[in-house]
């Protein structure tokens, strides 16, 4: 069953059920989105995705807000706008987004700086290098949950890392801070993979990053086997 609707002031027809994202997308308009992934459950954590209903008191995050007959939708309205600016500004006033030029592309296209908070406390921890296959570098983390559902029961079902803490000193991390070897993880990578800021990195690109050469790492990595053996 399909069900008619007004995007941004043209009629459009999509199937019933589906998010005002997913319609979007499907008639051509682009909606950013941070915590999204095709991978994982949408739980619209970041809000940068958010469109104006009418009708409706506040702004609705397009990731889980359902398409409904008769809606009138604006996906870039003055109001959207603001409030996608200074999320994006929130965000690059707490926490190091250097590894996330999908996110500094955004910040470009909304003309959000970076210094509108400068007062803001910044989100400042040590690299946490424990196990062979990834590093955790939670100063860049911006809490998005996909690596946890994806660990979770979106995909792999070890449950090896959940949220960690309260307020602004909720991290990513593992049961009572155990490494990751001695955690259910099965360094099966996916986590890495949906990762949208780089707070995890592969181990290579990151000892790379630090100025070892290729045969450095190769050299270290044989190391590693031996010990472990």
């Amino acid at each position: 069953m399909s069900i008619t609707f007004t995007l941004d002031g043209q009629e459009v027809l999509v199937e019933e059920g589906k998010t005002l994202l997913e319609a979007a997308r499907e008639n051509g308009l682009d909606i950013p989105t941070i915590c999204f992934h095709e991978a994982t459950t949408s739980n619209a954590l970041c809000r940068l995705c958010v469109v104006e209903v009418e009708g409706q008191r506040v702004l609705q995050p397009a990731c889980i807000v359902k398409a409904g007959a008769g809606m009138k939708v604006q996906t870039r309205s003055e109001k959207v706008i603001r409030a996608r600016r200074t999320i994006l500004e929130m965000l690059a006033s707490t926490m190091d987004l250097s590894d996330a030029p999908e996110i500094l592309a955004m910040m470009d296209e909304y003309g959000a700086s970076s210094e509108r908070f400068p007062d803001a406390e910044r989100r400042e921890t040590p690299v946490i290098d424990d196990n062979p296959m990834y590093v955790r570098d939670y100063s860049k983390c911006l809490l998005c949950w996909r690596c946890v559902q994806v660990c979770a029961d979106d995909a792999q079902y070890t449950f090896a890392i959940n949220f960690n803490g309260r307020g602004f000193e909720t991290q990513i991390g593992t049961f009572f801070d155990k490494a990751i070897p001695e955690t259910t993880c099965v360094l099966c990578g996916q986590c890495v993979g949906v990762c949208p800021t780089g707070a995890l990195k592969p181990k290579r690109e990151f000892l790379l990053e630090q100025g070892m050469s290729p045969q450095e790492i190769s050299v270290l990595n044989i190391g590693r086997k031996r010990r472990k053996n």
